[in-house]
């Protein structure tokens, strides 16, 4: 069973006590710069402010009379603060407050999985270095291709992860923006300066033009990036199971003591962290597509985009933060088998080396079609007879006319294809 995968930070900005909070903080800082341009008294503001008060149990009574959270939330205040509440949401509506506090939640959501981000990416380093010269067989197509580091494919996660840590610091800007700017978005009944300075004294943008939200644009764009996220978690997570099978057993994830594979097969142990991974990747990928879904509204707004952004958001925010969590406790007890990669490596008697030999053979002279002739019928051979394909090479005419017998046994160093790493390191590190 999966475990809770709420922090308890996360926990806390999607909570409804947080939700409100936030509110009030947007409805108080239009007053205190109301306030600031001679339009409410000093006095009347500190009142309100010492007066407001707001409890959940109430917002929800009043709600399941009225259907509207906001009108619920500003009649709890009215209770408490009396007759100055009038100066309270004036000349507002409900998504000035509602979009600026969205933006502030999920401006904070942002950076604690940035944070989270970055610790990965250090794992990934400390991993990419460790392991920058164990050599390892490449796959491509499933397929043993031809040698390379294990150590590359750390380094490749690390460089795909900070790219990603550039598009969630671009989503966590373009997120980070508010609107004071009434039911239509034509600053009807309030100025555009009361607007700027609300927002300035939130730690936030101002939106140059709005209707009467944010546009989603900009959630769809923090969705999505969460979404590319999780999806480069997913890539890692299924590389891991993948190496992970019996048939190939070069790394494994984590298996704990006293943790149990199967209810019916006592010997498993199965990469559930990882699978759990490329399971969650798929829903905020899902999250992502309504996201996109709700940039098109009616008019100047309709409340189609309300009801899946109550769960999108606060899910695919935890979701990601998990799956990053979940994924660098993988990386971190990893267990790595450099006997299964040295088996592996020669389980195909030498034919992973077929690349090097069709080169050496071009730089000889011969034309590349027949160089590649000699090396795949030679290939063919060693596999159909069970040999290494030094030992048929080496009884080769062709072969033996232009190499030396120690020539021929070079071909098949793996260490020559480490000859660049260091450049590739210096590249990123």
């Amino acid at each position: 069973m999966i475990e809770r995968y709420t922090t308890d930070e996360l926990q806390k900005i999607w909570s409804d006590e947080y939700k409100f909070n936030c509110w009030w903080r947007v409805e108080l800082a239009v007053i205190e710069v109301r306030s600031e341009l001679g339009e409410i008294p000093a006095n009347i503001v500190e009142e309100i402010k010492r007066k407001a008060k707001f409890s959940l149990s109430r917002i929800k009574e009043i709600e399941a009379k009225t259907h509207h959270d906001v009108i619920a939330f500003l009649e709890t205040l009215e209770e408490s603060v009396g007759e100055h509440s009038r100066w309270i949401h004036l000349g507002l509506t409900s998504y000035d407050i509602v979009d600026t506090a969205l933006a502030l939640q999920m401006k904070e959501a942002g950076e604690i999985i940035l944070n989270e981000l970055e610790g990965l990416q250090l794992v990934l380093k400390q991993r990419a270095l460790e392991e920058k010269s164990t050599l390892t067989v490449g796959r491509t197509h499933g397929v043993h291709a031809e040698p390379t580091s294990l150590g590359l494919k750390f380094l490749l996660w690390y460089e795909e992860m900070k790219r990603n840590e550039e598009r969630l610091l671009a989503a966590i800007t373009n997120i980070s923006y508010g609107k004071i700017s009434g039911a239509c978005g034509n600053y009807a009944h309030i100025s555009p300066r009361i607007e700027e300075l609300v927002c300035k004294r939130l730690g936030l943008e101002y939106a140059k033009v709005s209707t009467q939200i944010l546009q989603r644009d900009r959630h769809a764009q923090y969705l999505f990036t969460l979404a590319l996220i999780s999806t480069s978690c997913e890539k890692i997570a299924q590389e891991v199971r993948h190496l992970q099978r019996t048939e190939i057993q070069e790394i494994a994830e984590p298996f704990l003591s006293g943790q149990k594979g199967s209810s019916a097969m006592p010997h498993k142990k199965n990469p559930i962290i990882c699978e759990q991974i490329c399971g969650l990747a798929r829903v905020v990928r899902g999250y992502a597509e309504a996201g996109l879904q709700n940039i098109p509204l009616w008019g100047e707004r309709d409340i189609s985009n309300s009801a899946p952004e109550r769960i999108i958001i606060p899910d695919a925010t935890t979701l990601t933060h998990y799956i990053l969590r979940k994924l660098k406790g993988v990386l971190q007890g990893l267990h790595i088998s450099r006997e299964a990669m040295q088996h592996n490596l020669d389980a195909t008697r030498g034919l992973v080396f077929s690349g090097r030999v069709l080169n050496e053979l071009i730089k000889k002279g011969l034309a590349r079609k027949e160089a590649y002739q000699i090396v795949q019928s030679s290939s063919f051979q060693a596999e159909s007879e069970s040999k290494h394909l030094k030992d048929i090479l080496v009884n080769n005419a062709k072969m033996n006319k232009l190499f030396t017998h120690e020539e021929i046994t070079e071909f098949f160093n793996p260490k020559y294809y480490l000859t660049h790493i260091d450049s590739v390191y210096k590249r990123v590190l």
